[in-house]
């Protein structure tokens, strides 16, 4: 432990900066200084420490259904989610992510809960991370030949059967797949409960997002790359504007009524 007492508040803060001592040791050098300057400098690291355990724990306890697996002897526990149930427009993306055994990712949560530009981060970190990854996609025609339910059912099994590492286990969010040769468990809200899940929903979301925004510079008029889809005020205006698009689903309902 030093003598913060012997240095410079600038000493102090780079100290800090540098070195990443537990809560108990900053509340000791707490004690010692009499500094207005130099408490507030380690009550701000004392609040990060707090802060940065507390998502440790949090995403530690996402992990549940993984680590009762794994204790079970499970290794490739796949997660399985899927983006764009809901859009007019565009296709049906899900995913499908192992992680390592007791990888825990920072920061990790339900897609649609995270910034833009931390999903993209994470989408990196995940792909680099993961033991194996995929991706199953159903265009806005087979959805309309099908139906969203069974859409989305057909791109997650594609993205399972792509696994280039075989999953033996299957987290899934809220649906079972039928006939999957695979144990499998439907997690109700499984992408805020799973850390494999919510990794997949990730990699669903970020995946879909792009995917429009290409579709944006194809079809500029319909905004795209803003709204991905969804049925904005914008994208009703669009659409009574200049009708559907190729990749518009047109068993899907818009404005109260149909495609017309």
């Amino acid at each position: 432990m030093i003598d913060s007492r012997k240095m410079t508040v600038k000493e102090v803060s780079l100290w800090l900066e540098k070195n990443d001592y537990d809560e108990e040791l900053l509340m000791e050098l707490l004690r010692n200084e009499n500094r207005r300057s130099i408490h507030k400098l380690i009550q701000a690291r004392i609040k990060r420490i707090k802060k940065k355990n507390q998502e440790i724990k949090r995403v530690e306890e996402m992990a549940f259904y993984e680590k009762a697996l794994w204790i079970q002897g499970f290794k490739n526990i796949a997660g399985v989610d899927e983006a764009g149930r809901g859009p007019l427009a565009g296709p049906l993306v899900a995913a499908a992510v192992i992680l390592p055994p007791y990888k825990f990712v920072q920061g990790i949560k339900d897609s649609k809960k995270l910034t833009p530009s931390l999903r993209n981060k994470l989408f990196d970190f995940i792909k680099n991370e993961a033991v194996s990854f995929s991706l199953g996609i159903v265009d806005a025609s087979s959805i309309d030949d099908h139906n969203i339910y069974q859409a989305g059912l057909k791109a997650m099994e594609r993205a399972i059967k792509g696994l280039k590492v075989k999953a033996e286990y299957v987290l899934v969010d809220a649906f079972k797949i039928p006939g999957l040769d695979i144990p499998q468990n439907p997690v109700i809200k499984g992408d805020s409960l799973s850390i494999s899940i919510a990794c997949a929903s990730v990699l669903a979301k970020v995946t879909r997002d792009r995917i429009m925004e290409d579709y944006d510079r194809v079809y500029p008029q319909y905004g795209f790359s803003q709204h991905k889809g969804y049925a904005t005020k914008e994208h009703i205006k669009a659409l009574r504007l200049y009708g559907p698009s190729p990749i518009h689903r047109h068993s899907f309902n818009w404005d109260g009524g149909n495609w017309g």
